[in-house]
């Protein structure tokens, strides 16, 4: 079994506050992992730290086989990223950003123009390719800066909440593209508040309060809990 993420009791404080209390947990390569949890949970700041964004305070991570301490810069070459916040330039056309992201990457003006060819035709926005990606709909952009995170083939793909403020078409549409990406062999680990989306991953960790509270398929989290659903596991999680 090859893993491409370990934590080891993984910690991050803010002074007396800890956001993150020694975390474990392994993500198999091709999996797509979800972590859930509330907003506040520590999500994002776990996340940063597997990314190389985050020193952690205590304990230890690996990401594609480099020390998140020692080789952060080293990971960031190796994964993909996309942030909660929408993480393209909206003063730049379509096309422009594809070619700043490609140029970004290191990969050379041949390939660049293949894979934006690639990519339009994918995503079917092939005419819009030199409209300023503010014009675009909210659901274009996320499809558009996920397509970006995988533009130069990561072995994973870290996605921070990319379906917040979507409407459920959309989100489904996105998680179609993440289904592909998984299919390649790409590993996605992918931070949601959203219990339904649960359902779409291989495996779920979900936090509470900077710890891990469960982990398992979301069937095992359903059967362990005595659940119908993903929702009823984080309530009962919730009020302890």
């Amino acid at each position: 079994m090859e893993y491409v993420i370990q934590a080891d009791q993984l910690t991050k404080k803010f002074g007396s506050f800890t956001a993150v209390n020694a975390i474990s947990f392994s993500v198999k390569k091709g999996e797509i992992f979800g972590f859930l949890g509330a907003n506040g949970a520590g999500k994002t700041t776990a996340m940063r730290m597997l990314t190389g964004l985050s020193q952690p305070t205590a304990g230890q991570a690996s990401v594609a086989g480099y020390d998140v301490r020692t080789q952060p810069e080293q990971i960031k070459r190796h994964i993909g990223y996309m942030s909660q916040k929408f993480s393209l330039y909206e003063d730049l056309t379509v096309g422009e950003n594809i070619w700043f992201f490609g140029n970004i990457y290191g990969l050379s003006r041949s390939v660049i123009k293949s894979k934006t060819e690639q990519l339009l035709q994918e995503l079917q926005i092939g005419s819009v390719k030199k409209q300023l990606v503010a014009s675009l709909p909210l659901g274009w952009k996320q499809r558009l800066a996920f397509a970006l995170a995988s533009f130069h083939n990561p072995e994973i793909v870290f996605l921070d909440e990319p379906t917040g403020g979507v409407d459920p078409i959309t989100r489904r549409e996105f998680w179609e593209m993440i289904y592909a990406a998984a299919d390649r062999g790409t590993t996605i680990f992918v931070t949601t508040h959203y219990m339904d989306e649960a359902e779409y991953c291989d495996r779920v960790s979900i936090m509470v309060d900077g710890n891990i509270a469960a982990l398992d398929t979301p069937s095992g989290l359903k059967d362990s809990f005595e659940a119908r659903s993903m929702d009823e596991v984080f309530v009962k999680l919730a009020r302890g």
